[in-house]
């Protein structure tokens, strides 16, 4: 596909400083385009490439646009280069992106199941009893969708997806190949002989509207109620949501995230990689916590965290100058203590 610097400025609302009919077909990073793509510069680490660039058009961000700036590529002047990208690449998934419709062949389709004429369901699936597939579900080749389970309108399964058993699935959420939604929570018990009995898990994880969530991440279903994933949230591959975890809106989890049972969270947090969050605790909104972190207790306000235990961002990097100075301060300790 072609689009014109117009067709762009127009599109992310940008202002153009140069040709407005160069084309571009392609996208690229600004240090190794080439004639007929298109990159962006949000960040000025980035600005010394802008004069040497092949890119034909080039995204730039208000703030670091001077006026005077050299540049053989045409320049589209937004507010956000960063997010005017996003909003160009969706435009083009959308376009490229294939829809597909009907119902391949083989798959398992359970009696009294309505499939609706846009949703697609790919081969070797299997359709439950009782589940219910919404308008334009896409439903790819391999997935597993249990009894009385629920696919949301305009959802997408990829390959491989398992939903267990009375499990909801909201509208427009992706699920990329692999994800578990709905296995038993680690929930074991030692009788009086101390063999660990399996504690039933009777509840089903609702997975909200417009969750995207990435590949083999497992989310458990409760033992009683639901474990929730809130409105807008974005789990990365890898995660992993114990029993009875509750969480608000727009939270984003990157890879390895852990979180134990039990345990709410709120919304527009942030979880970088490899944090790991006890159970039975809470989380207030507006929480960003570092990588590798460990939440051991409840968090009782908004901030940045690190470390494990999880401290104030703050002190955490004062605590890391002292800790990596240790070893030399110990020398000098022991020494004077030799006198």
């Amino acid at each position: 596909m072609t689009f014109t610097a117009r067709q762009i400025a127009q599109a992310v609302g940008g202002e153009i400083q140069g040709n407005p009919d160069i084309a571009v077909s392609d996208v690229a990073k600004i240090e190794s385009a080439e004639a007929g793509t298109l990159c962006f510069l949000y960040d000025e680490r980035f600005l010394p490439y802008l004069s040497s660039t092949q890119a034909s058009v080039v995204l730039i961000s208000k703030a670091l646009y001077n006026g005077e700036l050299s540049s053989n590529a045409t320049l589209v002047v937004v507010e956000n280069a960063r997010s005017a990208m996003a909003l160009l690449l969706q435009a083009v998934e959308a376009a490229i992106r294939p829809h597909h419709s009907g119902v391949e062949q083989p798959c398992f389709i359970a009696e009294g199941v309505s499939i609706p004429d846009d949703a697609y369901i790919g081969a070797f699936t299997y359709i439950g009893k009782g589940a219910q597939i919404g308008r334009g579900a896409q439903i790819y080749p391999q997935c597993y969708v249990g009894e009385n389970a629920t696919i949301g309108e305009d959802t997408t399964l990829y390959a491989g997806v398992r939903v267990y058993y009375n499990c909801r699935i909201g509208a427009r959420c992706v699920l990329h190949s692999g994800a578990v939604i709905g296995a038993d929570g680690f929930g074991f018990e030692p009788d009086s002989n101390g063999v660990l009995q399996k504690v039933p898990q009777i509840g089903n994880v609702i997975v909200e509207d417009d969750v995207e969530i990435g590949a083999n991440t497992c989310i458990d279903r409760a033992v009683m109620g639901s474990t929730v994933i809130g409105v807008n949230s974005k789990l990365d591959n890898l995660v992993q949501i114990g029993h009875n975890v509750r969480t608000g809106r727009s939270n984003v989890m990157c890879a390895q995230v852990g979180i134990a049972g039990s345990t709410e969270i709120g919304s527009a947090n942030v979880f970088a990689g490899q944090v790991g969050v006890a159970g039975h605790i809470s989380v207030p909104d507006r929480c960003v916590f570092g990588a590798q972190s460990g939440v051991a207790g409840t968090v009782r306000r908004s901030g940045t965290y690190m470390g494990s235990p999880a401290i104030d961002a703050s002190t955490w990097r004062r605590a890391v100058v002292g800790f990596k100075n240790l070893p030399e301060i110990m020398r000098i300790v022991y020494k004077r203590n030799d006198k």
